[in-house]
């Protein structure tokens, strides 16, 4: 099944010390490649947030307004940059919009469970035991956690979530459950570990990502001469 994909890669990192998560290396690739690769089936991908100055031919790159505006509206500010390329080119929208963060080392095993459950099939062609109406989509679920940073939601119901949430000023700054809270969602169970996040460096510790740029490693917590060129270069105060 066709699908596009949205893959956030804002955010302030605050508990990070301001150091941008896409930035950080799992396995030799940048948290954000390794998104953009566990998304590699989506048709067009946008990245928002800072333009790393990197993203492969062919993938966009928005930013949400106003930025660090929150994961809302920077799903919000995907669509509609997809919505341009569209326009521009003359294609359709496909049925299903991927929306996944970038902070997620291990999501590639949960893309394909949804990816699976999605196509109703498993690559063996045996029906998988979730598979039935899509609904409005699918969300992962790990470790009974719901994970709506990784969705394969219907583009349409997607759109208008945020066009509804955009006419009651609900964009700014608002949760990515609420902004998603109308949606009629299967929720598809996916391995364990697989939506685990870095907020800290204490998660990138525990899950082998290694805070390379700018000398930073894992529990590193200190040193503001070292982030300085990360926030400046993001057109943060440094202070």
């Amino acid at each position: 099944m066709e699908f596009a994909a949205v893959i956030l890669a804002g955010g302030r990192s605050s508990r990070l010390g301001g150091v941008a998560k896409a930035s950080l290396v799992y396995d030799g690739a940048t948290l954000l490649e390794g998104a953009l690769q566990a998304a590699r089936g989506a048709g067009t991908v946008v990245v928002v947030g800072p333009d790393p100055g990197t993203l492969p031919g062919g993938v966009l790159s928005c930013r949400e307004d106003p930025p660090f505006a929150g994961p809302a509206a920077a799903i919000a500010a995907g669509l509609s940059a997809l919505q341009r390329h569209r326009a521009g080119s003359g294609g359709v929208a496909p049925p299903l919009t991927l929306v996944l963060a970038c902070d997620m080392p291990r999501v590639d095993a949960a893309l394909r469970v949804l990816l699976e459950a999605a196509g109703t099939s498993s690559p063996s062609g045996q029906p998988l035991p979730e598979a039935g109406p899509p609904g409005d989509g699918y969300m992962a679920v790990a470790d009974g956690r719901r994970q709506p940073l990784v969705g394969l939601y219907g583009t349409t119901a997607l759109q208008r979530s945020v066009d509804e949430a955009e006419r009651r000023g609900m964009l700014i700054n608002a949760s990515v459950s609420g902004l998603l809270a109308s949606l009629d969602v299967r929720e598809v169970t996916v391995p364990s570990g697989a939506t685990d996040d870095v907020d800290t460096w204490d998660d990138a510790s525990a899950l082998g990502v290694s805070g390379l740029i700018h000398g930073h490693q894992p529990g590193n917590r200190s040193g503001t001469s070292q982030l300085t060129p990360t926030l400046e270069a993001n057109g943060e105060d440094p202070g």
